[in-house]
């Protein structure tokens, strides 16, 4: 399960990807569609969120930063 790690409040506008860049700012980028490349990426909101190793950091529905713990491990695929 996720936990809510900072209260942001973005609002989502269509047609965007939006992320938590590697300082731990939320930034947003335009998202390629129909052949049209993507956009350079734009700083949101400046929150400077300090990442753990082993986390998935994203924006949940509410706008938010909220981490979960990355799946490692599990079974080998068997080779055909």
């Amino acid at each position: 399960m996720a936990e809510k790690v900072e209260k942001v409040g973005v609002k989502k506008e269509k047609g965007y990807l939006y992320f938590v860049d590697k300082n731990g700012d939320v930034s947003r980028a335009r998202m390629a569609r129909g052949g049209k490349k993507g956009g350079k990426p734009e700083k949101v909101a400046k929150v400077g969120v300090k990442k753990k190793s082993g986390y998935l950091y994203f924006i949940d529905q509410k706008g938010d930063i909220s981490a979960a713990k990355m799946a490692r491990g599990g079974k080998k695929k068997k080779k055909r």
